[in-house]
């Protein structure tokens, strides 16, 4: 239970976003199956609080809009064919924050492999305030995705940020992870070799 708690506490809370901020979903978040793992950062400090839960696996990734931060639609499907890491994400969300620069390390390493990394911002005001902080966070792998009418983070309604969803190359869903995780460390690299097994 105290695990559970410090997961909760170490992510954003979607429906408590700053001023200037839409909540993307009101709903609670989704329940949690059993043997599921609780994991924080080698630090102690919990920057990397997350819960796994696997119990959407094997459900299609969602036919959803989407944009490219120069306004131009896509949707999850148009990456099919190859295994898939979705990470919901915000610029106010500070385990979001810490959590990228493990994500652009995963787009570098696994990016020639086939994993497509596409990181997907819930920020409502889109490229005008993804783009600046892409600019100054220089990543050199990470491509960012905006989101501004919440679709995804409506569809998956974990109710927290960070939240990433692993598919396999039929498009088929993998596990997902709530909250923020070292995608450089050691369990992250099982689930996405699982992944990109499939």
């Amino acid at each position: 239970m105290t695990l559970l708690l410090l997961a909760s506490l170490a992510a954003c809370d979607r429906q408590s976003p700053p001023a200037g901020q839409a909540a993307a979903n009101g709903e609670a978040p989704a329940p949690i199956t059993s043997g599921e793992a609780t994991g924080s950062s080698a630090s102690g400090k919990g920057e990397f609080s997350y819960t796994l839960d696997r119990s959407k696996a094997g459900t299609p990734a969602p036919d959803l809009t989407f944009q490219t931060l120069d306004g131009n639609d896509t949707t999850l499907p148009d990456f099919a064919g190859k295994p898939l890491l979705v990470n919901l994400w915000a610029t106010w969300c500070a385990p979001c924050v810490a959590e990228m620069p493990t994500l652009d390390a995963v787009a570098a390493a696994y990016g020639p492999k086939g994993l497509s990394v596409v990181a997907v911002s819930q920020d409502s005001q889109g490229g005008k305030i993804v783009q600046p902080f892409f600019a100054k966070q220089g990543f050199k792998h990470l491509k960012s995705w905006i989101d501004p009418e919440n679709q995804l983070g409506f569809h998956y309604a974990t109710g927290m940020l960070p939240t990433t969803i692993l598919y396999d190359a039929q498009g088929k869903e993998v596990a997902r992870v709530i909250g923020a995780m070292d995608w450089n460390g050691k369990e992250a690299h099982a689930l996405i070799a699982e992944a990109m097994q499939s």
